[in-house]
């Protein structure tokens, strides 16, 4: 009998694991260490961040991962998958990440450098001079604050700190007392620089180089004195960083979090890194101490921590291999209908910024904007007799931030100062609790946001008495009050006195601080209540729009976008024939281009000089006025549902359209540094035009360029 049945072709998966997105993400930055068109050193420092990025992967996602699967029902969202199957792909990807991270570092850039006179001089390539002067720096400068730690049952296998730089030694004879070890473990303190310089007196070379490892590899046997190394291989774990509290049962949670901050350094292991020349018996040691299995074993050819490369650029000292310094312009407001790429003069026939505001909204771009109107705002506050009360949202500040300097300063002048501090933003915990405790010591009011709610709004209201009026004067941002990322994070940040604004701002704070229960704003979207709703409804009213064959669209920028509601909206959205650009930076579970379900989307991550961290949101909104938001938030579970943000409208006609202009639409010009996501998950180069009719566009340099004046650039 003949079978008839057709093949089944394979489901069109309709959403993209988020650990997924987030490696393919990883892929695209290391590409920029591969892109000839970005300047050397720069390209090592892609490099770098794609390896720290693969760290986070590890002790966050990863192992986020691993405790999910513990859960027999658990299920991925929004793919549905069974953890144990994404660990099992992730890993596979994983794996292929790190080996090309080697690749390019051994292949590519070690030879670019080189043909710079930057080399990375290797032990079998020392000569005598060379030999002589690493020695003594061994003996002075890493022997002293070496601690040696031989195996055996009164030195059980040691506590290994995450991320650490070890080293494991194989002995042959006896040691002092008569033992045969046959072990040791090296472990080398973070403090000590993974990379050396090696001086004029010590080789030809302007910029020679030498990796730690290898200085610790030639003079091991100095730490072992009667005995014979017969092995030396450096090794790296990765643990499970994340914390758990259970904010419902601790009554103080900055010492509960003290508490969790040192574990942190010891959770399970996640990940191995070992030398690819380690014996495997020794590996396999390493594996049964760690409690990991092969899949989790990265064999590695050069240093274990390709991040510490970071301080090549420092060490060399050539600018020529570096982007040119952009240095952001200090800003004033723009006056109407001109060029809005604009210098500042802080003081303007001596009116403060409270009266720029009161006569206009201003809206600063970072980093192509200072970030010295912040300061200004809030030293200004500190010392104005007319303002009564000052109340900010803190999630990363920095350390020695002006910030906080501030606000110890306007409380010091009587200021009633509030300032909502988020202990949990992920590693920046220990900071923010000592900028915390230095703000209580100074009097100001400091509260720690909702249990079970990280507070990662933007937000300062200062309150002003003017004509024996109260008035609400309000700065809110798409970014954190932090004064170096500011200097390569892409944000938008807005000052406004406008009264809806003012008063939605005052609500939310209230709330904040009160606890109590003050939903009904007039103006701001907020999660957890309307902001997930909001979006939602924009979306639906576009896709009802164009039903009714009317024009409809939706532009949006964020920095990922996993919300399953979200993500649905958007494919009936697309189904009803609305057109919807999505430029999405790092992690995107929605599948674009796909007849029927997703045709009419397209999403695209720029990668570039700077970090792009906006989140914009366009409703075209026919026949009513068009709506432009800036947010605190990503279209992600843990922005709309789990935390506070906020999300505020453009209303100032210039601001709106210097927010779309340079925050969208250039975006979606792009041909230089744009991917495109594609059905299948993986992204593709935006291909740069052949022709010389048709104009290349790379948005970040043209905004460096039309804010620095080039007027070949506007």
């Amino acid at each position: 009998m003949t079978d008839t049945t057709q093949p089944t072709s394979p489901v069109q998966p309709i959403y993209i694991n988020r650990e997924r997105s987030l490696l393919e993400f990883n892929r695209r930055v290391l590409a920029q260490a591969k892109n000839a068109q970005v300047p050397l050193l720069e390209r090592l420092k892609f490099l770098c961040i794609s390896s720290s990025n693969m760290d986070e992967f590890f002790e966050v996602r990863l192992a986020s991962l691993i405790e999910l699967a513990k859960e027999p029902a658990a299920r991925t969202h929004p793919d549905n998958l069974v953890p144990r199957d994404a660990i099992a792909q992730l890993t596979e990807a994983a794996h292929d990440i790190v080996k090309d991270q080697y690749y390019t570092l051994n292949h590519i850039l070690i030879p670019a450098l080189e043909k710079e006179g930057i080399r990375f001089v290797r032990r079998n390539h020392w000569n005598e001079k060379q030999k002589e002067w690493i020695r003594n720096y061994f003996l002075d400068s890493l022997k002293p604050v070496l601690s040696p730690m031989g195996l055996d049952p009164s030195h059980p296998f040691p506590k290994i700190l995450n991320k650490s730089l070890n080293f494991i030694v194989s002995l042959e004879g006896k040691d002092a007392f008569g033992r045969s070890n046959g072990l040791a473990i090296v472990q080398v303190p973070r403090s000590l620089p993974r990379l050396v310089k090696l001086p004029p007196e010590a080789t030809d070379g302007d910029n020679d180089l030498v990796f730690l490892s290898s200085i610790l590899h030639s003079n091991v046997a100095n730490l072992f004195p009667g005995m014979t190394v017969t092995g030396c291989y450096q090794f790296r774990v990765t643990r499970n960083t994340n914390l758990f509290i259970d904010e419902e049962e601790v009554d103080d949670i900055m010492s509960a979090l003290q508490g969790e901050l040192y574990g942190r350094q010891f959770g399970d292991a996640i990940r191995l890194e070992v030398a690819d020349n380690c014996p495997p018996a020794m590996m396999d040691y390493l594996l049964d101490r760690f409690k990991l299995d092969e899949t989790a074993l990265y064999q590695v050819h050069g240093p274990v921590n390709l991040h510490r490369l970071d301080a090549v650029p420092n060490l060399v000292n050539r600018p020529d291999l570096m982007f040119p310094p952009h240095v952001p312009k200090p800003f004033k407001p723009k006056p109407v209908n001109k060029n809005p790429f604009r210098l500042f003069s802080r003081k303007k026939d001596g009116e403060s910024l409270f009266q720029h505001i009161a006569r206009q909204d201003i809206l600063l771009h970072h980093p192509y904007d200072a970030f010295t109107p912040v300061i200004d705002f809030l030293n200004q506050a500190s010392k104005d007799p007319d303002v009564l009360a000052i109340r900010m949202t803190l999630y990363r500040t920095g350390e020695k931030s002006a910030i906080i300097d501030a606000l110890v300063r306007a409380a010091k002048n009587g200021k009633e100062v509030t300032a909502v501090v988020e202990l949990r933003a992920r590693f920046d915990e220990d900071n923010n609790i000592q900028q915390a405790t230095r703000l209580q010591d100074a009097g100001v009011h400091v509260v720690y946001g909702v249990v079970g709610y990280k507070t990662h709004a933007k937000m300062i209201l200062v309150v002003r008495r003017e004509d024996s009026k109260l008035r609400h004067y309000v700065h809110l941002g798409t970014g954190n009050y932090h004064h170096i990322t500011t200097r390569f994070y892409t944000d938008f940040g807005l000052f406004t006195c406008h009264k809806d604004i003012g008063n939605d701002v005052t609500k939310i704070f209230q709330q904040l601080t009160s606890l109590g229960n003050t939903k009904d704003l007039k103006v701001l979207l907020q999660s957890p209540f309307t902001l997930h709703s909001g979006m939602i409804e924009r979306i639906q009213r576009e896709a009802e729009n164009a039903r009714n064959g009317k024009p409809a669209r939706v532009i949006a920028k964020m920095n990922g976008l996993q919300e399953k509601q979200i993500i649905d909206a958007l494919y009936e959205a697309s189904q009803a024939g609305v057109k919807v650009d999505l430029i999405v930076r790092g992690i995107c579970s929605l599948v674009p281009g796909v007849p029927g379900l997703s045709e009419n989307i397209q999403v695209r991550s720029i990668i570039g000089r700077f970090l792009e961290h906006h989140r914009v949101y366009y409703f075209e909104n026919h026949g009513g006025e068009p709506e432009l938001y800036c947010s605190s938030a990503d279209w992600m579970s843990r922005n709309l549902l789990a935390r506070v943000e906020t999300c505020f409208p453009i209303l100032d006609p210039q601001c709106f359209q210097q927010v779309f202009t340079e925050g969208l639409a250039l975006y979606l010009e792009d041909n230089t540094s744009a991917w495109l996501l594609q059905q299948d998950g993986h992204y593709e180069l935006v291909t740069p035009p052949l022709s010389d009719d048709e104009p290349t566009v790379n948005a970040q340099q043209q905004l460096i360029s039309q804010y620095q004046g080039d007027p070949s650039a506007s």
